[in-house]
């Protein structure tokens, strides 16, 4: 999402600079590589490998991917995909959302696209306005609800519960400063191959990522 560009890259800016300076005690790194691996397994094994920064309260995180995925069915498994959760500071619930992908993954690897695509079902429904008397309570209650349709029967209070775990909290907030350490600015935002992509902030469509994907594949051959 391209507005309010200059603020998000101010805040990108200075959360990179914490993470120079902090200690490793006090930044602790990851357990594993940040984000998640469409149909598990290793990130590695496609000989195209896509990272999309996403924001599940986005509309255009939204709008991109029915063709993103598209692409992955299409190409699979020569095509592999990581999405990176990147909580946009002006979308009030966007962390709320991200830290519930992380809940989710930690009780059920397998429901965390589920529950992404469940979030883009129901984002208008959280936006800034119609929740803007809501208390954040209230958000992580309706949003372990929806997690819990992903994660499976019976999850709820292990999802409740997941928003109290400061290992949640610390994994998004990597998730988002791991974001700012690679110039991302706002959702979608695309690398191939570790190349940032130049359309960020919009959708690609399916024909647009034959383009880019075709002749990497065919220079594989």
């Amino acid at each position: 999402m391209r507005s309010m560009q200059p603020v998000l890259f101010l805040l990108c800016f200075f959360s990179v600079l914490a993470v120079l300076n902090l200690s490793a005690a006090q930044t602790p790194i990851p357990a594993k590589y940040d984000g998640f691996v469409y149909g598990g397994g290793s990130l590695w094994k496609g000989l195209v490998i896509i990272e999309a920064f996403l924001d599940p309260m986005c509309p255009d995180s939204r709008d991109s991917w029915p063709s993103l995925k598209q692409t992955l069915e299409f190409y699979y498994p020569r095509v592999s995909l990581s999405v990176h959760p990147f909580a946009l500071p002006y979308h009030n619930n966007a962390f709320a959302s991200c830290r519930a992908l992380h809940i989710a993954h930690n009780l059920n690897a397998s429901s965390t696209y589920p529950l992404l695509e469940l979030f883009f079902k129901h984002q208008e429904s959280y936006y800034n306005a119609p929740t803007y008397d809501r208390s954040r309570a209230f958000i992580t209650d309706q949003f372990s609800k929806i997690a819990a349709k992903a994660v499976g029967e019976g999850s709820y209070s292990a999802i409740k519960s997941g928003y109290n775990d400061s290992r949640t909290d610390m994994a998004t907030r990597i998730s988002f400063k791991y974001g700012c350490s690679r110039g991302v600015m706002g959702t979608p935002y695309f690398f191939v191959n570790g190349i940032p992509l130049p359309d960020y902030g919009s959708a690609l469509d399916f024909k647009k990522w034959k383009r880019i994907i075709n002749p990497l594949l065919t220079e594989k051959k």
